[in-house]
């Protein structure tokens, strides 16, 4: 089974403490690849600083221009894991939690009308309190920290809708106290579990 993740900086594996990547020992990513073993294929396409539909001041950040090609070099594909949403919390996306929902509704109608695959939507963590003041504050004021806990409510519908599987990242991950947006090697871990109970059980 052929399953690709797309994601942002969290798919990839940033590291807080650093900005360097993570391991193949940590990523969410090849955990999962590990737990699941070789009958499975995990296609990793996360992009720091990707969002789902807006560019953004550094180029080829936006989702939807990247997705197509994206599922065009990799097919055929049995799944896709969508994690995205984290960056357009961004000061200067002005978008409320409802926008990024609708955000990703157009990417998972992208995702199946060019596929027609399954998608397991992943709510992505929430920020926590003093991402404003942190190495990040010059992108995100402190109301990303709101609008990022109406998101898994918003996207928990979206996949309802449109026959998708939702998981909830901020039920077993929490960001780095150093950034507060970024996934420790813990968060990392409990994401690939809880993915792989959803995988297995399909």
């Amino acid at each position: 089974m052929k399953i690709v993740c797309y994601g942002d900086s969290n798919t990839y594996g940033m590291n807080p403490k650093n900005g360097d990547r993570y391991n193949d020992n940590i990523r969410w990513t090849k955990v999962l690849q590990n737990i699941l073993g070789n009958d499975y294929e995990i296609i990793e396409e996360g992009k720091n600083g990707r969002t789902t539909i807006y560019d953004d001041e550094k180029p080829n950040r936006n989702g939807m221009k990247d997705l197509v090609p994206c599922l065009n070099k990799h097919q055929p594909i049995d799944m896709v894991i969508l994690m995205l949403g984290t960056n357009d919390l961004k000061t200067r996306f002005h978008a409320s939690s409802q926008d990024i929902a609708n955000n990703v509704g157009q990417l998972i109608d992208i995702i199946q009308n060019n596929t027609g695959t399954k998608i397991i939507l992943v709510s992505p963590m929430e920020v926590t309190e003093g991402i404003d003041k942190g190495p990040f504050g010059d992108s995100f004021d402190d109301s990303a920290v709101r609008r990022s806990k109406e998101i898994s409510k918003h996207y928990r519908k979206i996949a309802k809708e449109k026959d998708c599987i939702f998981v909830d990242a901020a039920k077993c991950s929490k960001p780095s106290d150093i950034d507060h947006l970024h996934m420790t090697s813990d968060a990392h871990q409990n994401l690939a579990n809880e993915l792989v109970k959803v995988i297995v059980s399909l």
